[in-house]
């Protein structure tokens, strides 16, 4: 049965800040960020937008009424959660109106968890042919002010419809994944922001992709010439760069080479406005490639590299199929040009507001600027979400 991607949406923030504007603030050679990190803009999430809002937001842009009686799976895939008992998918499900009788679930492991939500759902449309399911991929990446990883901050939402005879992207049923346990990048529970060992990580995100490529090479009899594109995941657009070059098979011609290039570069796009959003990198890089690459056709194969930290890393595969690109959306780079820059004074207090709940744990929020969904108030410590244009 071809089982894959029938829709792809995606959702960030209405709020952005320059990279320039942030190395001019903090005394450093804005190349380091432009040329060091391969970011222009990040995406800053106001406390009235989070992974239900922006989850939220990317499903609506893609689903027909049809779709939300047909749903009978939700997952969200995030590292940001926003309760440790109720999933965010729980949330998401109500806020779209999606028949009742469906599983909503949420998945965590760092920013690898996407990959495995999308191998659940194909297995479950797999054995349920009629089905559809539902995954999201929502994060808020967010470090701390003057911090090292504040550059690689960033906030959004992929969400993926996954059907049999997909319209987008058959999913292969090939992969390898790789588990090891490490720590290169963690948040205990009682910190509101993680824990680094960035050169570390680094290295190990490097190394596992080439030894799991070796594997995924050794055991399914292929190469990088069998594929027409290599997607990354993307906690900054550079270290897919050295990704990339790891993996380049310098036998193949030269034009295969320079195809291969011009995809990479294509699929890095949307994450250089962006900035990390963490398990919905890798997604975000594919919805780049495909909406912007000159060269694709129907049957080309890309394969992609995840990985989360921690850590656990997958190479998959997956086909395009005949009319892939009337799925697209032609204007997303003019759009992400629409959001409103702020200053770094204002990003600070904006990004880093929290709840302040008085003694019956209510709160309530400025109107910032949000997509469709917004977070209302806070009522009882209970969360109350809507659309934006509802106004009870």
């Amino acid at each position: 049965m071809n089982v894959g991607i029938d829709k792809i949406g995606f959702a960030t923030t209405q709020y952005l800040l320059n990279m320039d504007d942030l190395a001019k603030e903090r005394g450093v050679d804005p190349d380091k960020y432009s040329k060091g990190l391969l970011l222009e803009n990040l995406s800053i999430a106001p406390i009235t937008e989070d992974i239900i809002t922006l989850g939220a937001s990317a499903a609506d842009s893609i689903l027909s009424d049809e779709d939300k009686e047909t749903i009978d799976m939700v997952i969200v895939a995030t590292e940001s959660s926003i309760d440790q008992s109720k999933a965010a998918a729980t949330y998401i499900h109500h806020l779209l109106g999606i028949q009742p009788f469906a599983r909503s679930i949420e998945m965590k492991e760092a920013c690898y968890s996407a990959t495995a939500a999308l191998d659940y759902a194909r297995l479950h449309v797999e054995k349920h042919p009629d089905s559809k399911v539902l995954v999201i991929a929502a994060d808020v990446a967010r470090y701390g002010a003057n911090t090292p990883g504040e550059p690689t901050q960033g906030a959004g939402s992929v969400a993926m419809l996954v059907t049999q005879n997909p319209r987008i992207l058959l999913l292969n049923d090939n992969s390898v994944a790789q588990t090891r346990d490490i720590m290169d990048f963690w948040r205990p529970n009682y910190s509101t922001t993680p824990y680094v060992n960035g050169m570390y990580s680094t290295k190990q995100y490097l190394d596992m992709l080439k030894t799991t490529w070796a594997e995924f090479q050794k055991r399914f009899d292929t190469s990088l010439a069998d594929f027409s594109a290599f997607c990354f995941h993307l906690p900054f657009p550079k270290l897919a760069l050295k990704g990339f070059r790891k993996i380049m098979d310098k036998s193949l011609p030269t034009q295969w080479q320079e195809k291969l290039q011009a995809n990479f570069e294509s699929s890095i796009l949307y994450s250089k406005q962006v900035g990390n959003i963490y398990t919905g990198s890798l997604f975000l890089g594919l919805l780049s490639l495909l909406e912007n690459s000159q060269n694709l056709a129907a049957g080309d194969r890309i394969a992609f590299f995840s990985y989360g930290s921690g850590a656990v890393a997958e190479i998959f595969t997956g086909t395009l199929v005949d009319g892939f690109q009337e799925q697209l959306h032609s204007s997303r780079l003019q759009e992400l040009n629409q959001r409103q820059p702020l200053s770094v004074a204002t990003y600070e207090k904006l990004f880093f507001e929290e709840a302040q709940l008085d003694a019956d744990g209510n709160a309530t929020f400025a109107d910032y600027l949000t997509g469709p969904f917004a977070l209302k108030e806070i009522l009882g410590h209970e969360r109350l979400y809507g659309r934006t244009n509802d106004k009870n």
